[in-house]
């Protein structure tokens, strides 16, 4: 495991919960918070055993725990991961870039709610991912957790530079045409992301209203996330 939070308000809606940070992401998205575990390590930082050790002691403290990264469907043990801590009496969240769908599938009738990051449109990704075809994962992952039932959390990165606002308003279109009711829009923040070219061009104006405005006409509940 890359790490563990004992206490977020924030990671699961509505829930008090610990955040699990998985080791491993195959695309290298400029805006990334956590770059340090985008390389998976032969050594873990914090055993398994370790983390699922402080996380007994929560048990009655906290409601749930989410599994972030990275991205956790890289770890070939996440099932397992789950199935114990579901034993212990929590509910399961998980945040993902939806780049292994076959696993997020194998997965998701063991979570209670997934937060799932749609990046660009499906034949751009790699303009963000830094990945040929990284769209395809994505776009498979996306309609295996609508047709799952599972809740859910859409939510997209936005930034001028890497979606000018027609590719948003476009992204925001076929999202809507997918029947995705719950669509988060996360405008980039500097804090955090080491890419001094996205940090440089961020604008104060962008998303504009009339885009957002636009946007939220789309969705049965759409949040905007500034700062």
């Amino acid at each position: 495991m890359g790490g563990v939070t004992p206490f977020t308000a924030t990671d699961y809606p509505g829930q008090l919960a610990a955040a699990v940070f998985v080791q491993g992401c195959p695309w290298r998205c400029g805006y990334c918070h956590n770059p340090h575990l985008q390389t998976r390590t032969a050594a873990s930082p914090i055993a398994w055993s370790d983390v699922l050790a402080l996380l007994r002691r929560r048990v009655g403290l906290i409601d749930a725990v989410v599994f972030s990264g990275g991205e956790p469907c890289m770890d070939p043990q996440l099932g397992d991961a789950i199935a114990q801590l579901r034993a212990l009496g929590f509910k399961i969240g998980m945040h993902s870039g939806g780049t292994h769908p076959t696993r997020l599938k194998s997965v998701l009738s063991s979570v209670d709610w997934l937060g799932l990051d749609i990046k660009a449109g499906f034949a751009d990704y790699s303009t963000v991912t830094g990945v040929a075809n990284s769209g395809r994962p994505a776009l498979a992952s996306l309609e295996t957790v609508l047709a799952s039932g599972i809740a859910y959390e859409v939510r997209t990165t936005a930034h001028p530079v890497l979606l000018p606002e027609s590719a948003l308003l476009r992204l925001a279109r076929t999202l809507s045409d997918m029947q995705v009711a719950n669509y988060t829009l996360q405008v980039f923040r500097a804090q955090g992301c080491s890419d001094a070219r996205l940090n440089a061009t961020m604008s104060n104006t962008y998303p504009s209203t009339c885009a957002v405005e636009q946007i939220a006409r789309m969705f049965p509940n759409f949040q905007l996330r500034r700062g």
